[in-house]
């Protein structure tokens, strides 16, 4: 039976609008019953994982790492491992969160009393990861003071706590420790630079900016309009509403600003504020990603409907943009159909002459991705690059 203080705990989690991914390995499950024991619990997990072996501990910490940049762990039960476990989580629950929710990232890794005696501590580690935060704890238990299960529960409300701390709500439900036994903690902020920068360096996967005016939404799929947006100007503006029209008002409109270009050096983060600061400007929310290809953004954004130019849907098909390959680029659009996304289509000048989805030469397998915006709902010949040609001269 779970006592009152702990329950208002976890009903002050459900109730805010923090939407949280926790990885777990080595103690504090019972946390997990706590937390879906209460209703209101889907308002709050997006996902669970106990990634218990060793192999399984090995994958998730190299996940979107190169092999040759993933370093084994010397010990998987440390704070190192924790915080790199609530960074992966909070990378995760960004792609699953509903628009405008807050995300959290949990990490839990402990070594506590088993089977056998242990040679080490008995202890545990803990790490939260929000946008402009990380928090990471660690607890060190008398050795043989407890058994597994008083272990388990007493990290398990120390885990609910740190949770409860990192979506604002006040939590008094952990127990004292003994005189012999240590907490520790450490907390970092991030100001609006430092995100940037460790989105640039690929540490976080993506942000969003939201500036309009309602911007919390149940949808599952989001319609996204990407480009550089050097400058921002009607058409893009024009193309968004259309293209949401198109699909039914069944979607969250945003842009997608992204940091690194394939073809040039990515963005300061100096060049990223001013061109956030027109969405602002405007009431748009925004995306700022790390991600120039549309088989990753696909990857980021699962489900999601791509507004593009017909200028864009020609390079999107050409094998040259594939290491000239015909096969490699079905393969990556292939993926990008699998994880449920569509292309909607506008018409765009193309080597001088506007055409549009009609006019271009879809392969067969990949039509059904393709959705075209009719001329007479969206035609508008302006573009970025001549906008900047004309305030030059």
């Amino acid at each position: 039976m779970m006592d009152g203080l702990l329950r208002a705990a976890v009903e002050g989690i459900h109730a805010c609008p923090t939407q949280a991914v926790i990885y777990l390995s080595g103690g504090a499950s019972h946390a997990l019953g706590h937390l879906m024991s209460v209703p209101g619990a889907s308002n709050t997990v997006l996902e669970t994982v106990v990634p218990y072996s060793r192999m399984s501990m090995i994958q998730l910490l190299g996940k979107g790492l190169d092999s040759f940049e993933f370093q084994i762990p010397t010990h998987f039960a440390s704070q190192q491992t924790a915080e790199e476990m609530a960074l992966l989580a909070y990378n995760r629950a960004l792609r699953l969160s509903s628009p405008g929710s807050p995300v959290l990232g949990v990490g839990f890794t402990g070594s506590l009393a088993t089977t056998c005696p242990k040679r080490g501590d008995h202890r545990f580690h803990m790490s939260t990861r929000t946008s402009d935060r990380l928090w990471a704890s660690t607890v060190t238990l008398s050795k043989g003071f407890r058994t597994r299960e008083q272990e388990e529960e007493i990290s398990s409300l120390f885990l609910l706590k740190a949770i409860a701390y990192a979506c604002k709500v006040s939590a008094t439900c952990v127990p004292e420790l003994t005189e012999s036994e240590t907490y520790e903690e450490c907390e970092n902020h991030f100001n609006e630079d430092e995100e940037l920068e460790q989105l640039i360096n690929g540490q976080i996967c993506f942000k969003v900016q939201y500036f309009a005016e309602a911007h919390r939404s149940n949808a599952d799929r989001k319609i996204i309009l990407p480009g550089s947006f050097n400058p921002l100007h009607d058409g893009h503006l024009k193309l968004l509403d259309v293209a949401t029209s198109i699909c039914g008002h069944d979607g969250y409109p945003c842009f997608e600003l992204s940091a690194v270009n394939a073809d040039k050096p990515p963005m300061t983060v100096s060049q990223i504020k001013e061109r956030v600061k027109q969405f602002e400007r405007v009431g748009k929310t925004v995306i700022i990603s790390a991600q120039p290809y549309f088989y990753k953004k696909a990857e980021l954004f699962p489900g999601s409907a791509f507004v593009i130019g017909a200028d864009t849907a020609v390079r999107l098909i050409h094998p040259k943009y594939y290491y000239g390959s015909y096969p490699k680029m079905l393969e990556k659009l292939g993926r990008c159909k699998s994880t449920g996304c569509i292309f909607l289509v506008g018409g765009r000048e193309v080597d001088g002459a506007f055409k549009v989805l009609g006019d271009l030469e879809i392969p067969e397998e990949l039509k059904d991705m393709f959705i075209p915006i009719p001329e007479e709902k969206f035609r508008m010949d302006i573009s970025s690059t001549e906008i900047r040609k004309r305030r030059v001269t």
